[in-house]
């Protein structure tokens, strides 16, 4: 009747073994499918924040070269004027220096 009686708990304790190897089993299971579903998740957000940065980064590029060809335009605009401003100030003095030159040039020292 022991044997009976030990027989009986081996076998417990074997269907408990089992029964806990198959609730590691669906565990790790449920444990797999999470990182799997999580490492979707995280690849989805870096490809959006990437799609993002790379949006950013083409609005920075395009209002840069917008307010480049701004500035170009600008800077002409202040070139040309202030080549004008010289011009008409060099042809204001420019008799006066020739004069100058002239008088200076003619003059003979003793």
């Amino acid at each position: 009747m022991d044997t009976m009686k030990a027989q009986g708990g081996i076998q417990m304790l074997l269907n408990a073994e089992q029964d806990a190897q198959q609730i590691i089993a669906s565990a790790r299971n449920v444990k797999m499918a999470r990182l799997r579903q999580a490492h979707d998740e995280a690849e989805r957000e870096v490809t959006n924040y990437r799609t993002q940065l790379e949006a950013d980064y083409q609005k920075q590029i395009s209002e840069c070269s917008g307010s480049s060809d701004s500035s170009v335009k600008r800077l002409e605009a202040e070139t040309d004027t202030r080549i004008r401003k010289m011009k008409e100030a060099s042809s204001r003095v420019s008799p006066d220096v020739v004069s100058m030159l002239i008088r200076h040039i003619t003059t003979v020292r003793t």
